[in-house]
């Protein structure tokens, strides 16, 4: 690529540029280069202990449940609606409760039928409505 006189000639996209000036080179960047900010140690280890720090929210802050509830759970009386889902699920799982013919059924055995408000079967994603009454505010 050349230059001369101090007018750039045609150059393609991508490619470095060069500007003669005062008999100085000056080579510069490619315009299509974005500039990457390196992490440090500092940085990257500060931002784990914030999210360390920060208390759960939402659907993973524990919360009072109600006496049926804690009957189910073996007693908890408080726990977070992620982790009572994952209870239910694998008190589903131990028991077998799931209608072979359509694995998004549950059959709800006395105590499932405690907890989802008498209903014989339940479909899976039904599950967590059903469970809102029992979190206490």
């Amino acid at each position: 690529m050349a230059i001369s006189l101090g007018v750039f000639s045609s150059f393609l996209p991508g490619e470095t540029t060069s500007l003669v000036k005062n008999s100085s080179i000056v080579r510069l960047a490619p315009s299509n280069l974005r500039t990457v900010r390196p992490v440090t140690l500092a940085a990257s280890s500060k931002s784990a202990m914030e999210t360390n720090k920060r208390e759960p929210r939402g659907i993973m802050k524990p919360r009072r449940v109600s006496p049926e509830m804690q009957a189910f759970l073996g007693g908890v009386s408080e726990i977070s609606r992620t982790q009572a889902l994952k209870e239910i699920w694998a008190y589903i799982k131990q028991h077998d409760l799931q209608d072979p013919a359509d694995k998004k059924v549950i059959i709800c055995d006395e105590n499932l039928k405690n907890i989802f408000g008498g209903r014989d079967r339940v479909g899976f994603l039904q599950i967590a409505g059903l469970i809102n009454p029992h979190f206490l505010k």
